[in-house]
């Protein structure tokens, strides 16, 4: 997959299994983050545009399927769940009503990776590069690099997820609490500090931001339009 680094939601009641997957997925180079609910996962839908979701259909409260199909018309993110072994009828419902794969469970790791692979292949070719220039400035988020006056600079995964957000969103205000849901990170400070790292990338005068702006009281806005 290049130098593309995938985001993937892992939802899953059972501690053990979130766990596994998310350190086995994670060296494998995917960004993971995980919910143990769907109304979990709904709250993190809401703020961050996954690449894949991992689902298990049997959860407490609301199901896999009640997920699936809630949010299959709202977002495009393709949805590999995770099933009973012995219940075909779940698997047949599940890409019914919208799932793109299955596995049923216990699985082999492997396998799972190939079925993730095959899935993103597919969807990169809808949407091969996430590049975006401005003024002088260009942000390729695929290779997590930001290029200002031919200068290259690094960007870590906690940074593409923020800029990703706010490049999805031009002119909307983010507040601290919503880049904190956003990578899982509650402290203002750090949050801030991550702010003033991506301005001395971004901005020809960090200390007066023409792009990565602070709006008072309210958050940080990207003005990019």
């Amino acid at each position: 997959m290049n130098d593309f680094i995938a985001h993937i939601l892992v939802v899953d009641d059972d501690d053990g299994i979130r766990t596994l997957l998310k350190r086995y997925l994670s060296e494998k180079n995917f960004l993971v983050s995980t919910a143990d609910s769907a109304e979990n996962a709904n709250q993190k839908i809401l703020i961050i545009k996954f690449d894949l979701i991992i689902l298990d259909i049997m959860m407490p409260g609301k199901s896999g399927l009640e997920f699936t199909q809630e949010n299959k018309e709202k977002i495009d993110t393709p949805i590999i769940l995770l099933t009973a072994k012995a219940n075909a009828i779940e698997r047949i419902e599940g890409l019914e009503i919208g799932a793109d794969d299955y596995l049923p469970k216990p699985f082999e790791p492997k396998e799972l990776i190939l079925r993730i692979k095959n899935i993103l292949n597919k969807t990169q070719k809808k949407n091969q590069k996430r590049i975006i220039k401005f003024d002088n400035v260009k942000i390729d988020l695929n290779k997590l690099l930001i290029i200002h006056d031919n200068k290259e600079f690094k960007i870590n995964n906690t940074e593409k997820i923020i800029l990703e957000k706010m490049i999805n969103h031009p002119g909307k205000t983010f507040s601290r609490q919503d880049i904190g849901k956003l990578i899982d990170l509650d402290k203002i400070r750090s949050i801030d500090v991550i702010i003033t790292r991506l301005r001395k990338k971004i901005e020809i005068d960090p200390k007066k931001p023409k792009y990565l702006q602070t709006l008072r009281g309210a958050g940080y806005v990207l003005w990019i339009e």
